[in-house]
């Protein structure tokens, strides 16, 4: 059997981020070649659409193509300004392929996935089959639109990051001291210490994948060794960005920063009069 999927990336992605879990890309097409191993079917195309300017998404696009997934970038309303332009973009550009592609080629494919929750996507499912095509969906459990569940046939891939391909356990502790040292670092070289600057910094000079160095941000932020805060910069388009501070009250960070405590803390000052 012949498959083409089409992926609401920005869907599932949210779905399986408020469940406390983080799907790469790397995991994403791990998932559905097994899973077309599993059916016995030929998968032959995966089209992926998402806002890659989105923050969360960083370098994402890059690691999707390399493995043969053809992106389809699609730009919405920003993390910081609720422009609400373009709300639904992703959603109708998926529609607009998949119906051409059911058009032009239609003896191509014998089924459509549709990694979905949204049940935006039940119009679409029904031109399909009206074609005579197989439909499945497959989403993240809990969070899948009732009118599409009929269609998931028990495949969830909430169930299978959680125990059908569990990560390596990474401790972010034991790069604690390192990467309190990088980010005081950054703050002393920067004007201010932007996310996406300081997660750079950390994969590059820890040797972790960006996965890891996410870990790494939030066990600092829940352990209240580090804040983010909104940052107003008017050479950026959007006018502001999302930095991260030190927390110095911390004893750990104190204790790390070492020799670097006080120039820290200057700028650091500095940083915050200047807001």
């Amino acid at each position: 059997m012949k498959a083409i999927a089409f992926v609401d990336y920005e869907n599932i992605w949210t779905s399986l981020h408020e469940h406390g879990y983080e799907l790469t890309p790397e995991q994403l097409v791990l998932y559905l070649q097994h899973y077309a191993k599993r059916n016995t079917m030929d998968l032959q195309a995966v089209y992926l659409y998402a806002n890659f300017d989105r923050e969360e998404f960083w370098r994402t696009q890059t690691t999707f193509e390399k493995t043969n997934v053809f992106t389809r970038h699609v730009f919405s309303k920003n993390n910081f300004a609720s422009t609400g332009l373009r709300r639904n973009a992703a959603d109708l550009e998926l529609m607009l392929e998949a119906q051409e592609i059911l058009l032009t080629r239609a003896s191509t494919f014998d089924l459509f996935l549709l990694i979905t929750g949204d049940g935006d996507f039940l119009s679409l499912l029904r031109k399909i089959r009206a074609w005579g095509k197989e439909v499945k969906v497959i989403g993240v459990g809990g969070s899948v639109h009732h009118t599409l569940q009929p269609y998931c046939e028990g495949d969830d891939l909430l169930e299978w990051v959680l125990h059908e391909n569990p990560e390596a356990e990474y401790q972010p502790e034991q790069d604690l001291i390192q990467g309190i040292q990088i980010i005081g670092t950054l703050q002393i070289r920067l004007p201010y210490v932007a996310s996406t600057k300081a997660r750079a910094a950390l994969a590059e000079l820890l040797g972790r994948s960006i996965p890891q160095v996410k870990e790494f941000i939030r066990y600092m932020l829940r352990e209240n060794m580090l804040t983010e805060k909104e940052h107003s910069d008017r050479n950026l388009k959007i006018g502001k960005t999302k930095i991260y501070l030190l927390n110095l009250q911390q004893k750990k960070v104190v204790e790390a920063l070492g020799p670097m405590l006080e120039e820290v803390t200057q700028r650091q000052s500095k940083l915050i009069l200047d807001t």
